[in-house]
């Protein structure tokens, strides 16, 4: 098992959370973590900033509810898995950004925190028990139920599914 699934299943544990959906501003909030909406560039998704030993992720608000949610577990997955890259500031602050490069995942931290965040939102798990709960007909109905009962997109849902080996692709 990767690093980011099982630090992901760590954080679950560690706050007793068993039930979908996760909210991972609560999740953030427990751990004294400041979640803020901001403006940010169209291709920001967020980022997480960290000084003196406290921890703000910005989340870009112009953004879908759920790539939201999903950014703020990426970003979690930054605090609890990597140190941070250096922003040249006039202090030592640390800073992970969530934009257009790191969703293509082709950075070793990036990929990990995506990996994380969709552990953590859809754990492996509560997904596998509810796709035995689930009735369905087609694999776009099975995505489209499990989607709306872990709060993710239908393309993170897809993801999911095909990583956990319980599709082997998107339906056409």
């Amino acid at each position: 098992m990767a690093r980011a699934d099982v630090s992901a299943r760590a954080l679950l544990a560690e706050f007793e959370i068993t039930t979908a959906p996760v909210d991972p501003y609560e999740l953030a909030r427990r751990l004294d973590v400041v979640v803020v909406p901001q403006d940010l560039d169209d291709d920001v998704s967020g980022m997480l900033l960290r000084r003196d030993g406290r921890c703000v992720i910005g989340v870009n608000r112009r953004q879908s509810p759920l790539r939201c949610r999903f950014t703020v577990a990426h970003e979690l997955a930054h605090l609890r898995l990597h140190r941070g890259r250096p922003l040249i500031l006039d202090t030592d602050t640390r800073v992970n950004y969530r934009n257009t490069v790191s969703s293509m995942a082709t950075d070793r931290e990036e990929i990990e925190a995506n990996r994380f965040a969709a552990a953590l939102l859809a754990p492996e798990a509560l997904v596998r028990a509810a796709v035995h709960q689930t009735r369905f007909r087609t694999v776009d109905e099975l995505v489209s139920q499990l989607a709306g009962k872990f709060e993710v997109s239908e393309i993170a849902m897809t993801y999911r599914l095909m990583n956990l080996g319980i599709i082997s692709g998107p339906a056409q």
